[in-house]
């Protein structure tokens, strides 16, 4: 089974040629790849800021989202996504909860 989530590039959709736009071939990039991603660019645009509290805010970030979908694949039963996700279900109320999504 492979657990690594591939994504379309969202910057290869599109490529110019001479004057007209074209719909490239998306390029899939490993979910890993871009959390990777964002997160250099988050720290790119700081510019000196401190920050605290990355960690809370990059799983919020992903985590939300994450429940949006499964939710939605599982035609919102909770049971179906707690295994999905290998969580107790209990664990996922409370996650949905958090997020408004429940």
């Amino acid at each position: 089974m492979n657990n690594e989530a591939l994504i379309p590039d969202a910057n290869s959709e599109e490529a110019s040629t001479g004057g007209q736009t074209q719909l490239a071939q998306p390029q899939q990039q490993s979910l890993r790849d871009a959390v990777e991603q964002a997160m250099e660019n988050y720290f790119r645009h700081l510019d000196g800021q401190m920050v605290t509290d990355v960690y809370d805010m990059v799983l919020s970030e992903i985590e939300a989202p994450m429940l949006e979908v499964v939710m939605k694949y599982t035609r919102h039963n909770q049971t179906r996504a707690a295994q999905l996700l290998g969580l107790n279900r209990g664990t996922l109320r409370k996650k949905l909860k958090r997020y408004g999504l429940l």
